[in-house]
């Protein structure tokens, strides 16, 4: 379906937004993050600036709205909606909640109205037991920017193809060409196909515009190299080299790293298989498996405790963990049967999203938005702010995707994830016995939104409404820390790098700011920014019980869906006691991730370097202002995929 309707915010709206001052924070941080992230280039070739993002993004929301009334009959009150819109856009600018990064680049845009919104979702998982439609699903999904759970449910039956005499297939150069290649190599194998070579020729080369989605093309480079790894993947199989377990892990590492190599937004993965597979719970012992290293890093890997015989192999979980963080856990009885804990909300979900805030069945997708309570300056401003993110979440729900197996779901499940950041600002702040209550009151009021919208525009309530996102850049837009995490340092130096090819890169060179050449990365500069949090306490200073007591907490007072964290333990003082903490909170949570925090180990360019107030305001007075009124020609640089630890950390 195409949005044909277009709501247009009141002039005397926009012009009140234009004439306010964004606020963005970590004394300004936030906005190098937003220009070099978020801003568009605007149809006339100017550059967006805060104000036409929030535009864009409340104008997006309100034309899907407004088409699925048009389509469904309903009953459109301009008039109403205006007067919403205004308070969104106001909440929105202010930074009282925020779309998910994926709907602060591309909301409103042609792409959307056009092909509908997958590139709007942050959360996808897929069930691998047809390993070709999986595999076409998840590379469809990754390249739209969905980051992708995969399970390895596949049971085989691959066999190896004649390639004697193989059919020439040009690929087109579209997201859909790419997508068709993979499935034909792999249909070669695991349906019998004819055996294909590829013409690349009409694949644009590096550095050519992408026009429509945005962003810069990287060639046919990773296309190339993904179309190799995959024969070798699958020849293995066939040659009785690899389980199956290892090829499915194989098959969707590499295209994930594909992705990350060839597309503007950069896109996650998690694996999740069972804690009785031995090849699984290996498959990042690089020792044992050596010729995953160039890929075992795409996805992040959990086990899913189902039965009473799974929550037995906790000790030796824990003594994986206590060696490099991993896996993590999924708590599927949970997941199946409670909303917030001891709330019974009956799911069908096995799955999740690879940062693991939301339960997900196979080939659903998920959309996240995202309140910061610390930036409302009072009760009725963070009420405010949850009714426009639960808003903003369950329309993106009434734009079907492209794919007809995932709109079938999201239809039926109509899944959301509210959101809060600054948890550990906001405890620290009001304590905790405070929060808890404010969650509670949070949690039915966002219900009650829920409900009354669906109502409304005649769809099914929300199985799930709530979470706890990990954040990251776009936590960095509020200057609050991120999800449920403690700030890695009171005060410390935050390191931007940006390729040498960006605009963003030539104009905070000329304004200034320190900077200095990657000594990692070709082509690469490295800026760093003096940063401040508010909150008097570090992860460094937490202990990893109290972080498994939040998580629990959130759990139950607040995410119907997941809560996702990755608790931080000491090695030496607390890498002994790992087993009963599982044994303690793992019954009582759904997801959890745990990283053993290394030695202060001191390198060059950390991505975060810890200093004391004395340094922090020193750098602070020398830090020059940025005038961005002159700034143009970027379109977003694309997130970062998400790792374990990136994200929530950019």
């Amino acid at each position: 379906m195409k949005v044909t309707e277009r709501f247009v915010l009141d002039e005397k709206v926009k012009e009140k937004l234009l004439g306010m001052r964004p606020d963005f924070g970590f004394d300004g941080f936030g906005e190098v993050i937003y220009y070099r992230t978020y801003s568009r280039r605007k149809p006339d070739g100017s550059q967006e600036r805060w104000h036409d993002t929030v535009i864009r993004i409340v104008e997006g929301t309100l034309s899907i709205r407004k088409q699925h009334y048009v389509n469904e009959g309903l009953a459109w009150d301009e008039e109403k909606w205006q007067a919403f819109a205004e308070k969104m856009a106001l909440s929105c600018f202010r930074m009282h909640w925020l779309p998910p990064g994926r709907g602060l680049w591309i909301m409103g845009t042609d792409y959307i109205y056009e092909r509908g919104s997958a590139a709007l979702y942050n959360c996808g998982a897929v069930d691998t037991t047809d390993l070709v439609h999986a595999a076409d699903w998840t590379m469809d999904m990754l390249m739209s920017g969905v980051g992708v759970g995969f399970n390895t449910a596949w049971k085989g039956g691959a066999k190896m193809p004649d390639k004697r005499r193989p059919k020439l297939y040009v690929i087109d150069d579209s997201k859909e060409g790419w997508v068709a290649s993979v499935r034909l190599l792999l249909e070669s194998y695991c349906s019998g196909g004819p055996w294909y070579r590829f013409d690349y020729s009409r694949i644009r080369p590096a550095g050519s515009p992408i026009h429509g989605f945005g962003g810069t093309a990287s060639g046919p480079g990773p296309l190339k190299e993904l179309h190799g790894r995959l024969e070798a993947i699958m020849d293995r199989y066939c040659d009785g080299e690899i389980d199956e377990t290892r090829c499915v892990a194989d098959v969707f590492n590499a295209i994930g790293v594909c992705v990350v190599a060839g597309n503007v937004r950069r896109s996650a993965e998690i694996a999740i298989g069972s804690p009785h597979d031995e090849t699984f719970l290996h498959l990042k012992d690089y020792d044992r498996y050596p010729e995953r290293e160039e890929i075992g890093w795409m996805s992040n890997n959990s086990v899913l405790l189902e039965t009473h015989e799974d929550f037995e192999t906790l000790p030796k979980i824990a003594d994986l963990i206590r060696r490099n963080g991993e896996p993590g856990i999924l708590n599927l009885v949970n997941i199946r049967r409670y909303g917030r804990f001891c709330r019974e909300i009956p799911d069908k979900a096995w799955l999740t999203n690879p940062c693991g805030e939301i339960a997900l069945e196979g080939f659903e997708l998920c959309n996240l938005a995202e309140t910061f309570p610390t930036r409302c300056p009072g009760e009725q401003e963070f009420e405010e702010a949850l009714i426009f993110a639960a808003f903003y979440a369950v329309t993106v729900s009434l734009l079907p995707t492209h794919r007809d197996e995932t709109n079938a779901i999201v239809a039926r499940n109509r899944r959301t994830g509210v959101s809060i950041s600054g948890i550990t600002d906001w405890i620290e702040k009001i304590g905790m016995a405070h929060v808890t209550r404010k969650l509670r009151n949070a949690y039915r009021l966002v219900r009650s939104v829920n409900k009354s919208l669906a109502k409304e525009s005649g769809i099914p309530v929300s199985l799930k409404v709530t979470a706890v996102k990990p954040s990251g850049t776009v936590s960095l837009l509020a200057g609050v820390s991120p999800g449920m995490h403690f700030p890695p340092a009171r005060y410390a130096i935050r390191r931007l790098r940006t390729g040498n090819n960006q605009a963003i890169t030539r104009y905070l060179i000329e304004a200034g700011v320190p900077h200095q050449p990657d000594l990692y990365s070709e082509n690469t500069t490295v800026f760093e920014f003096p940063i401040r949090y508010d909150n008097p306490r570090s992860a460094e200073e937490v202990s990893a019980w109290e972080q498994f007591a939040l998580l629990a907490m959130l759990q139950r007072e607040w995410s119907d869906n997941m809560v996702s964290c990755t608790i931080t333990f000491d090695p030496e003082k607390e890498g002994g006691q790992i087993e009963r903490m599982l044994s303690m909170f793992a019954p009582v949570i759904k997801s959890a991730s745990m990283l053993p925090m290394g030695k202060k180990e001191v390198y060059e360019q950390m991505p975060v370097e810890p200093i004391t107030k004395e340094r922090y305001e020193a750098l602070k007075a020398k830090m020059p202002a940025i005038d961005w009124s002159a700034f143009g020609g970027g379109d977003g640089a694309g997130e970062g995929f998400c790792s374990i630890l990136s994200c929530n950390l950019e």
